[in-house]
Formats: C-alpha cells, sequence, structure tokens
C-alpha cells in the first residue's frame, strides 16, 4: 500500500470492488458532512452519482459511527459486499474516507473525469487506524503576504488530504492586519495596506514599489472557519501582542509607547525582522484588544486562542515613564515580568469565557500564565520548562519544521535562507523529547509545521515551501513510528512516488525530488541565512 500517512494495521485481501453508477452511499447519524464530501470529490472525478441510499445494500458505501473507537480513530473494509467505514466520532470516518480516496489512485484527486469509460476499483483491504497526536497542525502566515480567502479554502483541502487537524491562522503582525474587526474599523481602512515590500530576505537590497495589502471580512472568516470545520480541521487564530502590532499602532497610535516616539507617524512596517515598536502596557490597550478578541471569539469557535507574544524588544518599555510607573504599581521585577503580567491578563480574559491561551515560548519569560499552553518555536527547551511545569505544549521548533527554511545547502534555492531541512531531515524530526518522563510526555499535545511567509509572496511559493515536506510531516504527527534513525526513509520515499502523482493532480507546485524547475528558482534574488542560524545545519 502507498499511503501517506502511513496506517496503523493494513491486511490486504486478494480481489477488488468496482464502483458503478448503483453505488450509494449510507450515512449513519453522524456522517452527513463525510457523504457530502464524498459525493463532491469523488463523484465529480468519477461521475458517478453516487447517491444517498437508505439501505445497506451489496453495492454501497456504508459510513457509521462506532463509539468504542476513539474519536479519530477509524476502520475501513473494502469486500465484495462494498465499503464500511466506521469512526470512532465524525472525524474518524472523515479521515477513513481521505484513506478510500487514496485507495482509488492519483486521479481520484482531479475534478473530472479523464475518460468516459473510466473503472474505478478498490483493492480489498481491512485498515485500522488512528493518530498518534490530538493536535497535528500547521500554521500559515498571512500577514507578511496576504493570501486571498479562495486560496486559504485550497490550503484547507490540502491539509484535510494530510490528516492535519489544526490550521493555526496568524492574522495580525508589523506588516499587515488581515481580519475586520468592526468597533476598530481603522485596523483594516489603514492596518491592512503597506506602501511597498522587501524582496527576499531581509539582507536583500531588492524592493517591490507597489502597495501590499487585504483583509478577511467577518463573512469570509465564518466561510473559512465552516469550510475547515467540515473537514474536521480546527481553526486557532493568532493575533500577535504585545510586539509585532506596528501595522495596529498605525491605525491607532495611542496604543504604542507614545511617551517614547511620535506613534503617529509609524507606517504599516515594508521590511523583515524583530521591530522595536510594541504595544504600550496600559489600561486602555488591554480594553482595545478586549474588543477585538471579543469579536474574534464570535468568529472561531476553537477551544484554543493565540496572542503570539514572541520577539518583544523592551527597550520602548525601559525608556517609558508609563511602564515604568505600571512595574512599580504592580510591583514587578522587570520588563520581562511586565509582559507576563500583560499575558496573564489575557488568559484569565480568555479562560473566564471558556477558551485556552496559546503563545510563542517567550511567554515563559517572567512567569507562565496560569492556563497558557506554549508553542515551541526556538528549539525544544521551552517546551520541556513548560511540560516539566505542567503546561500543555505544541512542538514546532524551527530547526525542524519550520517549512519557509531551505530545503537544500547552496544556491539553488529560490530564496536560500535558514536551517537546511531536507524532506528527510522532516521525516526523522521527532515531535516528543527524551528528557520527559511519561507523564510529562503527555503535556504534549503534538506538533505543528509552521510557514512565515517573507519570501513566500503567493500559493505557488507557499506551495513550494510546504510540499512535499508536510507530506512528511503529516506521517510524524499521525503514525506510530520508531525512533527517528530507524524510520524506514527508502519506504517512505517509495510511497511518495505515487503521492507526487497525487499532488501533481491537486497541482501543487512542489519541490520536485531533484531541486527547483526553471521556472521555481529566482536568479538574482538575495538572500541569506537567518542571523544565528548555521549556512548548512
Amino acid at each position: 500500500m502507498d499511503l501517506i500517512p502511513a496506517p496503523r494495521r493494513v491486511v490486504e485481501g486478494d480481489g477488488s470492488y468496482e464502483l458503478s453508477d448503483g453505488t450509494g452511499i449510507v450515512a449513519g447519524e453522524g456522517t452527513e458532512d463525510t457523504a457530502r464530501w464524498l459525493r463532491a470529490t469523488l463523484g465529480a472525478v468519477t461521475g458517478l452519482a453516487m447517491a444517498p441510499a437508505s439501505a445497506a445494500g451489496p453495492d454501497a458505501v456504508r459510513l457509521s459511527v462506532d463509539p468504542s473507537l476513539a474519536p479519530e480513530e477509524y476502520r475501513l473494509d473494502v469486500t465484495a459486499g462494498g465499503v464500511t467505514i466506521e469512526g470512532g466520532a465524525a472525524a474518524g470516518v472523515f479521515w477513513g474516507a481521505q484513506t478510500l480516496r487514496q485507495l482509488l489512485g492519483p486521479d481520484a484527486y482531479r475534478r473530472a473525469p479523464l475518460a468516459a469509460d473510466r473503472r474505478w476499483t478498490l483493492p480489498y483491504v481491512t485498515i485500522e487506524d488512528a493518530p498518534r497526536f490530538r493536535w497535528r497542525g500547521t500554521m500559515l502566515d498571512v500577514s507578511r503576504h496576504f493570501m486571498p480567502k479562495d486560496g486559504v479554502l485550497r490550503f484547507l483541502d490540502l491539509l484535510a488530504a494530510h490528516k492535519i487537524n489544526v490550521f493555526h491562522f496568524h492574522l495580525t503582525d508589523d506588516q499587515g492586519w488581515r481580519v475586520e474587526i468592526k468597533r476598530y474599523p481603522k485596523l483594516t481602512e489603514l492596518g491592512s495596506w503597506r506602501s511597498r515590500t522587501k524582496f527576499g530576505h531581509r539582507a536583500s537590497e531588492l524592493w517591490e514599489d507597489k502597495p501590499h495589502g487585504g483583509f478577511y471580512t467577518q463573512d469570509d472568516i465564518r466561510e473559512i472557519v465552516a469550510y475547515a470545520h467540515a473537514r474536521h480541521i480546527a481553526v486557532v487564530p493568532e493575533i500577535d501582542v504585545p510586539g509585532h502590532s506596528q501595522a495596529a499602532i498605525h491605525a491607532y497610535p495611542e496604543l504604542g509607547n507614545s511617551d517614547v516616539i511620535d506613534t503617529s507617524s509609524l507606517p504599516v512596517w515594508d521590511t523583515w525582522g524583530v521591530n522595536p515598536n510594541v504595544l504600550a502596557p496600559t489600561d486602555n490597550t488591554l480594553r482595545f484588544y478586549e474588543g477585538v478578541f471579543e469579536e474574534l471569539l464570535d468568529l472561531f469557535p476553537s477551544t484554543f486562542i493565540h496572542v503570539g507574544g514572541d520577539e518583544c524588544p523592551k527597550d520602548q518599555w525601559k525608556q517609558s515613564p508609563t511602564a515604568q510607573a505600571r512595574i512599580k504599581e504592580l510591583g514587578l521585577k522587570d520588563e520581562d515580568e511586565l509582559q507576563s503580567w500583560f499575558i496573564r491578563h489575557f488568559d484569565t480574559w480568555l479562560s473566564e469565557r471558556g477558551r485556552r491561551l496559546v503563545g510563542w515560548d517567550e511567554i515563559l519569560e517572567g512567569g507562565l500564565a496560569p492556563g497558557a499552553t506554549v508553542s515551541s518555536w526556538r528549539g525544544y527547551a521551552g517546551g520541556i520548562t513548560a511540560a516539566k511545569a505542567g503546561h500543555d505544549v505544541v512542538m514546532c521548533p524551527e530547526q525542524q519544521v519550520y517549512l519557509d527554511h531551505r530545503q537544500a545547502a547552496g544556491e539553488d534555492e529560490p530564496v536560500p535562507i535558514g536551517y537546511v531541512r531536507t524532506l528527510e531531515d522532516v521525516y526523522r524530526f521527532e515531535p516528543v523529547p527524551p528528557q520527559l518522563t511519561a507523564d510529562e510526555a503527555r503535556h504534549v499535545l503534538g506538533t505543528q509545521a509552521n510557514l512565515w511567509s517573507e519570501v513566500m509572496e503567493d500559493a505557488r511559493r507557499v506551495d513550494y515551501q510546504a510540499f512535499p515536506r508536510l507530506s512528511a510531516f503529516c506521517e510524524v504527527a499521525w503514525s506510530e513510528l520508531p525512533a527517528p534513525a530507524e524510520r524506514d526513509y527508502a519506504d517512505f520515499e517509495r510511497r511518495m512516488a505515487v503521492h507526487y502523482r497525487r499532488l501533481d493532480a491537486l497541482g501543487v507546485d512542489y519541490r520536485p525530488p531533484g531541486g527547483p524547475l526553471p521556472w521555481q528558482r529566482r536568479p538574482g534574488v538575495l538572500g541569506r541565512p537567518i542571523e544565528g542560524a548555521p549556512p548548512n545545519v
């Protein structure tokens, strides 16, 4: 079997079952969304009606929920009597349907039939499968380069095809505010556009001298969330505070440290890196962002809300009489504890509304908020510290799973930045560090691959950076793999030979195994390793 991610148990039979015009879908209670998805996707490519059926006849795809299974666990049987998919909950049934699509062959990933007389067969097989981690995430940054709504919906389809169940939506940063907040219209009227854009990474001397921007209306967000929900993907929004906030300060200058700098002259930032202009630690700022989060909670039903918390320079706070007075008033030791106070406020605020705060591992500095979950990006250390202290963790170390980083050494990559992480490197990534005990390891909710968009200006570039490495990552997140050194990468490559054809059918502009194709290169664009990253690590 050439399945990705690899299932836990496969028993192959002798023979095959053929879909026909008479093949119906029997949808048990709770499986209606998956039935609609099967009719829409497989019906379109096969040309078969796959009509709803009320009885389990000999020619049917039967979907049902079996509470004895774990929620995302599924069992798929293909026999002479048809296809049966049972899941512990609706999500398990949907993941089983994704496997069914793979069994039909790469052409099942197209949107229309290639030939009217094509026969669609499934091998007799029994598959029993369940994910290793409950959090199998991918983050997409739409602040540095905006991705229109249709591109986001397409990206969600690609995540679903790889059994990724968390979409971390990075919506705000210095370079653009991307979500409509009705009570603060200037966030999108002013904060969603910048006058120009750095072309290449921060060392580049090239500029694209035209405005760049865009944002999602609240109805766009509702559509994205509903589309993801139908594919059993939770959308976790990120509103970055108190750093990475210049777009918001441009729209509302009173949010910045106006007792230190002239915040009214700050534009939406047009370059990359760590920005010194951060939010002022005032009651006005807290009330403003409470208003932002109130509208956000109406749009995003996810349990987790990400507040950023990363890369917040403290220089302005050190110079600010307002910030220093707040430190004294609260009896804090230093500016790190001031940031911790800021994050703790929103941890409490979100908890009171039944939500959970997530932040990058800098939120550990100055003391971790009681209910906070940590996204460990600066290596494993933050995640280890948080897990040992009893906090939940999502492992996403930049050295392993920042997919905007280059895929090969040398200058052949379009923009050769960051750590070199090949397809094999990602396949050998292990989310749970050995320093954790079994009890501590239970706090590792899962893992996440991140796509920062400084050098990804459109969907084609996102495709190139994400794939095929996201295909390796999905197996790390889903499958029960042996220790990294013992993983059978040769077998994964064998299965990828078929999976590349699935990606071709989906129209994914991935990086081929032999390196970039001519139109994927960018001759002359400057790109250097990110500061602190060895050139060929």
